[in-house]
Parts: C-alpha cells; structure tokens; sequence
C-alpha cells in the first residue's frame, strides 16, 4: 500500500522549498512571502527502495492572526488523521513562534511518526540554534536541513522511510479488481457508493486494509465482483470543520494508490473545476485506470445528444493528451445508467491487462511507421525495426527498437500510442511506450 507523508509549517519556513528538493521538481512556487503556495502541491518519491507520496500543506489565506491561527490548526489536524508521518518544518534563522507551539501542541497529541526540520541551517554554526526547538516539547530531535542547498536532506528522506509502519496489510484477493470513486466534495462519491452498495448490506465485506484504516468493500452482486476503495460514504466523515478542498485530495491520494481503477466522479451542473484536474493528474501519476461518470444529469435542462457531445468533446480538451476513456453520464438519485460504470470500469480493469502478440503488433505497427516514419533529426534518420510488449507490467508497456532512440520526440510517441489505440481496445489504460537502442 501507499504511504503519505504530509509537510506542515506556519508559511515562509520553507515547505514549498523542501517539497521541491525532496520530489526533483519545481513544482511548488518559492518567494520569500508569506503564504505564496495557494494551490496544494503533490509529489511521488522513491528513496530506498520504497514509494512514496508526499503533499505541500499550503494554500493558508492571510485575515487576522486568529484566522490565519485557526487555519493551521485545521491543515495540520487534517495531515494527522490521513498522513502515515508528518514533517513539521520550522526556521532556524527565526525560531520558536506563537504559530509554532499552536502547530506543536495538535502534533503532540498524536501516535503519528513527526519529524521536526529546522530548515535553513545553511551553516554548521546555525546547527547550535536548532537546540532551541526542543521547547516545543515533540520528543523529536531536530533535524538540521538547508531545503536550498539539499543539507541533510538524504537523512531526512531515511528517517522518513524508516518511520512507515512495518504492519502487514491484511490480505485480499489479489484477482478481483479495486475500484475507488473519488471527486471533488458535493459531485455525488457518497450517492454512487451508496447506490453501489444498496441496501443489502449483508453481501458487503469490510476488511481493514493499512494502518491508516483504509477499507475494502466487497462487492458481489449482479455478476459483478470487486473491492470498493477507501471511498467517500464508506468512512464517517471526520467532525472537524474541513478544508473541503484539501480534505477530498489528501483523501483520494490513498485511495487512487490502493485502486486499480478510478471512476472520476464530475458534476454536470458545474462542469470541470482545477479540483477535477488535480484528481486527474494524481491518477494520471499513479497509472491507475480510468471512468470519467458525470453526475446529476437529471438536473440538466437540455438533455440532447448534442449538449452530451459538448460535454464529452470539453472533457476530453481538458484532460488531453490522455482522451481515450469512458464518459459516462448519469443520475445517481433516478439510478440512471449505474451499472454501465461497473461495466465500463471492469472493462478497464480488464484493458490493463491487455496482451498483444508480437507478430500481430510488427505487422499492424511497423506499416504505419514506414509510411509516417518519425521525422529526420539534423539529417539524420530515424528507423523503428522491432516492437515487443513488456511482461510483467502493471499496464500495457511497450518497446520500441530504433538505430537513433534519442531523437524520437513525444509528439511521435503520442502519435504511436494514439494508433496503437486505434487498432486495439485500450480505453481507460495508460500506456507506456519506450524507445530503445536496437
């Protein structure tokens, strides 16, 4: 299973700085103002072996010191309950703040591995003034770490690493599928879970799955069989007044992880929102399966097959390059179409599996390429000769053997994979294509 590590700091201490060191990105942006990360920032890391997933608290909005007090206490209670370890950044250069010991004294309450970075020791003689955070009373020793210059950062990552639980999760049936239905608040997750489910409540297994409580749902019903995911409806809401925004997406990070196919769960009466396309891009990330379901179509005026068209071509534009899924349409309260997103999402399930011969993929791939070959580079040209799929793979992987691979740009391995779903039943898959030396 996943592991969610979660970076929580009052701002200007450098959490954007240490999410964009620890992930090799630029993903978050720095500036020395005060609550410059709007936008929660997620990230995959793999260090020692072991995967990882890591979130960027930010996003705090500046009123009063009281307001601005209360949102941290919200963000870092929600890093509490979903995180497997927390990160607690503080500043060496300012030292112990009032926003400090408010951060401090939820974190003390929790059996939640933290870590406390005293960021910004540039220089050996700052590591002495790190000692001054051992008053915040976290049983923890300060880790001395320079997010700009990557000081202390591979200890960091060790010790982040070392703190996952060694639990075992229980275990299920690997040959069933996992779906999760995730979306952003109010799209409709808890009706479609409940619709799913029904009120025959005894044909429903729950089993503990990891030691943040994820849970499976056994599903059994109407020829259909699989585990629904740490979904919306299936756990009690947590009674802290929530970021919405924050508390969906840390939420579906464990559940897209656990999942083998997501049904993306979009609100006909709003359409797509930034929240869609960072549950998209997480799942996109992760290499899961997808179902695009478009809710509460009931609530549409002009239900035509033209506005359906619309709809479907404006979701496709915006979760381009990646278009080839199932959209599917429905109406949660009037069952409408309920059972196609079962059927569709099997169908992917099924689809990530998909093995082609290789004497089938040569002769329908290497026609193609000979008549659209990939486009000459400083004169020199490119020649495909072989292809073979991958064994073993979790999704569909493919390798491509050419005399000169470094010159094969992504737009032509787009235009490759974009054939290659043409001629073979692929939907709801990513797919992976590499080019090699031959």
């Amino acid at each position: 299973m996943g592991n969610l590590v979660a970076i929580v700091g009052r701002p200007n201490v450098g959490k954007s700085t240490l999410f964009n060191r620890l992930t090799k990105t630029r993903q978050a942006i720095v500036s020395s103002e005060a609550g410059t990360t709007r936008d929660r920032q997620y990230g995959k890391i793999e260090w020692g072996g072991r995967e990882f997933s890591i979130v960027d608290t930010g996003g705090w909005v500046i009123n009063s010191d009281d307001i601005f007090e209360e949102e941290i206490r919200k963000q870092v209670v929600l890093a509490v309950e979903e995180a497997d370890v927390i990160v607690f950044v503080v500043d060496v250069l300012t030292g112990v703040t009032d926003l400090d010991l408010a951060v401090s004294s939820v974190l003390r309450d929790t059996k939640k591995p933290v870590l406390l970075v005293s960021n910004k020791t540039d220089t050996h003689d700052l590591r002495y003034d790190s000692a001054e955070f051992y008053k915040l009373g976290l049983n923890a020793d300060p880790m001395c770490v320079s997010a700009v210059t990557g000081t202390g950062t591979g200890d960091l990552l060790d010790s982040i690493v070392g703190s996952f639980s060694k639990e075992s999760a229980e275990i299920i049936d690997e040959d069933v599928p996992r779906f999760a239905v995730v979306g952003r608040p109010n799209a409709g997750k808890s009706s479609i879970v409940n619709a799913f489910i029904g009120e025959e409540r005894n044909i429903v297994t729950d089993i503990a799955g990891t030691t943040r409580d994820s849970i499976y749902t056994r599903y059994n019903k109407f020829n259909f069989d699989f585990y629904l995911v740490d979904t919306a409806g299936i756990r009690k809401k947590n009674k802290v007044n929530e970021d919405l925004e924050y508390y969906s997406v840390i939420r579906s990070i464990g559940a897209i992880e656990n999942s083998d196919v997501c049904i993306l769960m979009l609100d006909a009466t709003r359409g797509i929102e930034s929240q869609d396309l960072n549950i998209f891009s997480l799942i996109q990330r992760n290499n899961k399966g997808l179902v695009v379901v478009v809710n509460k179509w009931d609530l549409v005026e002009d239900k035509t097959a033209k506005l359906m068209n619309h709809f479907t071509s404006v979701v496709k534009e915006r979760f381009a390059p990646f278009n080839d899924f199932p959209i599917i349409f429905t109406s949660v309260i009037t069952k409408q179409r309920i059972l196609k997103v079962l059927e569709s999402a099997r169908e992917v399930f099924k689809n990530r599996s998909t093995r082609i011969p290789t004497a089938q993929l040569n002769h329908e791939m290497l026609s193609l390429i000979e008549a659209y070959p990939p486009p000459a580079n400083k004169g020199k040209y490119i020649k495909i000769k072989y292809i073979t799929q991958l064994p073993n793979t979790s999704i569909p992987s493919f390798v491509f053997f050419a005399n000169l691979p470094q010159y094969v740009r992504e737009p032509y391995k787009r235009f490759l994979e974009n054939k290659m779903r043409e001629k073979w039943d692929l939907s709801g898959t990513p797919i992976k294509l590499y080019i090699r030396q031959k």
